[in-house]
């Protein structure tokens, strides 16, 4: 393909605004995927919680999502797909409700990996 010195001109700004608006598209802060998992785990357990009435345990993990995540939507969307997953399987499952205290630790853990990748 020949093209003239205007034609590549052109194409050169063509290829600059197309380029700032994908920079523009992405993102404000990349999250990794150990990020992602540690939400997912997070969800994991809301999805117990939300099974065995464990509300407080539930109202605590929401809340420590609003102050601790970047506020994007993909984030909160990985932790209700992860809640809604673990309390489905926990149903077909059919497993029983853990020991409160025991699992009060493990969402202290959980909300501590949390606060340590954000």
């Amino acid at each position: 393909m020949n093209l003239d010195r205007a034609s590549k001109s052109m194409m050169r700004v063509l290829f600059g605004i197309i380029s700032v608006a994908a920079l523009f598209s992405l993102p404000a802060a990349a999250v990794t995927e150990a990020q992602f998992d540690k939400i997912k785990s997070l969800g994991h357990l809301n999805g117990v919680a939300l099974h065995c009435r464990f509300l407080d345990e539930t109202r605590r993990m929401k809340e420590v999502l609003i102050k601790t995540l970047p506020k994007r939507r993909e984030l909160g969307l990985a932790f209700d797909e992860q809640t809604n997953s673990s309390f489905m399987k926990f149903i077909s499952d059919n497993q029983s409700c853990p020991d409160r205290l025991k699992f009060s630790h493990n969402v202290d853990s959980a909300i501590k990996a949390l606060e340590e990748a954000f």
